[in-house]
């Protein structure tokens, strides 16, 4: 345990006026007041390991991932007794897909307390994923020579759709207009398409984004409208809802889908099948950027491989996280706005060149400019300081405008942070976030929002929406069982 500062009675009982206050914020899932009277009750005494446990704990639920394995581990500073703050930092490595980290810690538990069956069923659960993937990793390196999607298309001939199937139909393997109309009414009913029909679909998609640079350039014609949305994760009614607010992708009608397209909401198959499908269908006038989500750590954890799995097959697993590794990293329109997941970068000098031949065919890696534009976030002070998440960096606004003067560009659009309009300008209105996933998981309360912009001026207009209502099948209903176990 560290040494204690000196704190007096009437201090700690205000202290924990106020972390009782806390706590009242955080059951009605107003995690960021709870986080602010957490802190208010650490300056007045920090020597409570439950204060910063707490706070790890409301950390959590907005994915400040960085932030709650700090409070997590000075709690354990405290008081290396204190197991909650071994789970609450668990539960923060679990989330940022370290596995072993988080083994570590449901081992310590489980130590602890050998005949707590509830520690020794994470710590089971945990040791269960490590082996899991351990295999897999070594599964992959004896096939990494292998090419999925051309093994599996070698199949597809002796792929059979039985006469009772009544979903849409593929026209000799080709995308259409009607096509997608069928299989967007097919979704909205809750039925499934022919896998042999998701396979045309994903191996056509592969053989496209193998063609595709890293950061691609995209035209808006004078007087165009030009439609770029934010985070949908799995929730395909709110997409529908999109469309019917803003009309369906077309020729006339062109979108950019900034990333984090599946797990959590447990309609990602939907969703990834039909952006896909209209990738196809106007290659050039609808764009899709990867996400942090469209990776293998958070597909174990967050649902989408389980979703898929159920749905489908792990063969079909496999499958989306070859093609996620070649879904293009940012866009760049009229040479003007530079559109990312993420955000701006750890290091000064990143160029739109160097951007453009970016290495991306890999799972992403824990630095470098592949993981700042997936993973980093701007936050209102000068500088850089380390990720909340634990994962990429926060830039400020003089990040942002010195790499908008090098560039030569008006600003930046990124997703990735829930946003209670569904949008927030920061950094002068030269950092944009739009995230358009409304009352994100069933729980923010949030609403979503897509940009509008128009060839020539290409300023920003938001059009916010509120969620609409979807079959009950709760999110995260295929999401690793550690995840509940841990909430």
């Amino acid at each position: 345990m560290t040494e204690a500062t000196d704190v007096d009675t009437q201090t700690q009982d205000n202290a924990e006026k106020l972390k009782e206050t806390a706590n009242e914020h955080f059951k009605s899932q107003n995690y960021e007041q709870a986080i602010d009277f957490y802190t208010q009750a650490i300056d007045l005494n920090p020597n409570v390991p439950a204060y910063y446990g707490n706070r790890a704990f409301a950390y959590i639920k907005i994915e400040c991932f960085g932030y709650a394995l700090s409070d997590a581990s000075k709690a354990l500073q405290l008081d290396r007794t204190f197991l909650k703050a071994y789970y609450r930092r668990a539960c923060a490595n679990m989330a940022l897909g370290k596995f072993k980290l988080a083994l570590k810690d449901f081992e310590a538990v489980h130590k602890a307390r050998p005949n707590d069956k509830d520690a020794k069923a994470k710590y089971k659960e945990c040791q269960k994923l490590v082996n899991q993937i351990a295999f897999q990793r070594a599964i992959a390196v004896e096939a990494k020579t292998v090419d999925l999607a051309l093994e599996v298309e070698s199949t597809l001939e002796n792929m059979k759709v039985p006469n009772e199937y009544d979903g849409p139909h593929l026209e000799n393997g080709q995308v259409t207009e009607d096509f997608m109309n069928d299989l967007l009414t097919a979704f909205k009913d809750q039925k499934k398409l022919h896998q042999k029909y998701a396979y045309q679909i994903m191996i056509a998609i592969k053989k496209y984004l193998q063609t595709q640079p890293s950061l691609v350039d995209i035209s808006v014609p004078l007087d165009t409208k030009f439609t770029v949305c934010g985070d949908i994760h799995g929730q395909f009614y709110d997409l529908l809802n999109i469309f019917q607010l803003n009309g369906r992708p077309s020729a006339d009608n062109p979108y950019l889908f900034n990333g984090d397209f599946v797990d959590r909401g447990s309609f990602s198959v939907e969703c990834i099948l039909t952006l896909f499908g209209y990738k196809l269908l106007y290659p050039d006038r609808f764009y899709m950027s990867r996400g942090n989500h469209e990776s293998v750590n958070m597909n174990q954890m967050y649902g989408f491989e389980g979703e898929v799995k159920s749905k489908y097959s792990s063969k079909m697993v496999d499958l989306y996280t070859e093609i996620f590794n070649w879904l293009p990293l940012c866009h760049c329109i009229e040479g003007r706005i530079l559109v990312m997941h993420g955000g701006l970068f750890s290091e000064d000098g990143a160029t739109l060149d160097s951007l453009r031949t970016l290495e991306r065919n890999r799972q992403p890696p824990e630095s470098g400019a592949m993981c700042d534009l997936l993973w980093s976030d701007p936050q209102p002070q000068p500088g850089r300081s380390p990720s909340k998440r634990g994962v990429g960096i926060q830039f400020g606004p003089d990040v942002t405008h010195k790499f908008l003067k090098e560039n030569k560009l008006d600003y930046v659009i990124r997703s990735h942070e829930v946003k209670h309009e569904g949008y927030e300008e920061m950094h002068s209105g030269k950092c944009i976030t739009i995230f358009s996933a409304p009352n994100y998981c069933d729980t923010m309360g949030n609403k979503g929002a897509f940009i509008t912009l128009t060839g020539g001026d290409l300023k920003p207009n938001y059009t916010s929406y509120e969620a609409v209502s979807h079959p009950n099948v709760r999110p995260m209903a295929y999401a690793n069982p550690l995840l509940s176990m841990l909430s």
